[in-house]
């Protein structure tokens, strides 16, 4: 069984070895996979230590209250509107614990917990290529409103 809880200091240890999952599918070519989890490493180290509280760190546990995954979300306006909201910085789980509903249930808790905080709504960003976080989110009623192009550019002394 699985259960939904707030994060914990004594999680610290575990949660910090979940957050390189958050590079488990094809990375882009241009991409750093560590990139995609070294700043949401330290916005837990801060939710945790006390320093952030515009944050909630949601954890998914096992029946040993062992963590298996975890979200983090931060409380901030909406980007266009200005209105009260939340963006899903980073939700991972386990790779032994994927396929449960450990996803599901922290992002129906952190959506109610953004609710709880004020929040009219909450965004977050899916890399194209991670099949299975954008199908979770879509399945949960999630639109893809925006999309994100880059081009990395040459340095000066690279272009012709």
């Amino acid at each position: 069984m699985i259960t939904i809880r707030a994060a914990r200091v004594d999680d610290g240890p575990a949660l910090m070895d979940l957050l390189p999952g958050l590079a488990d599918f094809p990375v882009p070519n241009d991409r750093n996979p560590d990139d995609l989890w070294r700043g949401d490493a330290k916005v837990v180290a801060q939710h945790l230590d006390g320093s952030r509280d515009d944050t909630l760190l949601l954890v998914a546990a096992d029946e040993q209250d062992r963590p298996l995954g975890l979200a983090l979300v931060s409380l901030r306006p909406e980007l266009l509107s200005g209105a009260p909201s939340a963006h899903l910085e980073a939700i991972v789980i386990g790779p032994g614990a994927r396929g449960q509903g450990a996803g599901r249930s922290l992002l129906e808790a952190v959506e109610h917990a953004a609710a709880d905080h004020g929040a009219q709504s909450i965004t977050l960003h899916a890399f194209r290529k991670n099949e299975r976080a954008r199908a979770l989110y879509e399945s949960a009623g999630y639109d893809g409103e925006l999309i994100r192009y880059m081009k990395p550019l040459p340095a000066p002394q690279e272009r012709d």
